[in-house]
């Protein structure tokens, strides 16, 4: 992480407006962060990232198809760390489903700026002072809040296929390459937790960590990979040990 990029070229004298900077985070990813970086703006963006994903639970949860496909998330996730639900603990979630679309909306409401939040200042504190870097905590928290535009993507794509398909489990997980493992096994539990919206987001913020800092892209993609695989590896084998 401490090989320094080629120069990239300054942004144009006009600032990108908020439409042309979510579409370029999609389509030239490189050049908008430039622009991002050099005028640091995140209040519209991740408002628009927040709607978007609340909106979309908010939407897909006041469906039945969609209380009972959470329902059955819930109970699959509970009872994959070996927890048995009886059937008055059954009764009790199925009472609250109802719920489930304010409460699960509201929580990314808060969530999402919040982990935002996190995960810049976690950044700033690796860059500025472990690796020597003058940026603002604006600048990383600009730059955190486009990438977030991936995981709404995510949701506009996925959730119309959860209704479809009658379950919350992702469609875009590595698993569904591997639909013929064991469910309880430790690699089906890896790869349905490896989602490929979730590596494009780690290279998404990855460039423009990259772009603000003047460094190259793929060792700050490479480690954000490790650290990814590590959790994921470790949840995994967690739940299949329990279950």
């Amino acid at each position: 992480m401490t090989d320094l990029a080629a120069p990239i070229p300054a942004p144009a004298e006009a600032s990108k407006g908020l439409l042309a900077r979510v579409i370029g985070v999609f389509v030239s990813p490189r050049a908008t962060y430039a622009d991002v970086a050099a005028r640091p703006r995140w209040f519209g963006v991740l408002a628009l990232s927040t709607v978007v994903v609340a909106g979309g639970f908010f939407i897909f949860l006041s469906s039945e198809v969609g209380k009972q496909a959470v329902l059955d998330q819930q109970t699959q996730l509970i009872e994959s760390f070996g927890i048995k639900l009886n059937d008055q603990a059954y009764d009790r979630m199925e009472a609250g489903i109802d719920r489930a679309r304010y409460t699960t909306s509201i929580g990314q409401l808060i969530g999402i700026p919040l982990v935002a939040v996190i995960i810049a200042g976690i950044m700033l504190g690796i860059f500025n002072a472990l690796l020597g870097g003058d940026a603002t905590f604006k600048q990383v928290f600009a730059i955190v809040a486009h990438s977030t535009l991936i995981t709404a993507l995510q949701q506009i794509f996925a959730l119309p296929l959860d209704y479809v398909r009658e379950t919350m489990s992702s469609p875009t997980s590595l698993s569904v390459f591997a639909p013929f493992l064991e469910e309880n096994s430790f690699l089906a539990r890896l790869l349905g937790a490896i989602d490929l919206f979730q590596i494009w987001g780690i290279v998404s913020l990855a460039i423009g960590l990259g772009v603000l800092y003047k460094r190259r892209t793929a060792p700050i993609a490479t480690t954000m990979f490790i650290v990814y695989f590590v959790i994921v590896a470790a949840v995994a084998a967690i739940r299949s040990a329990l279950s």
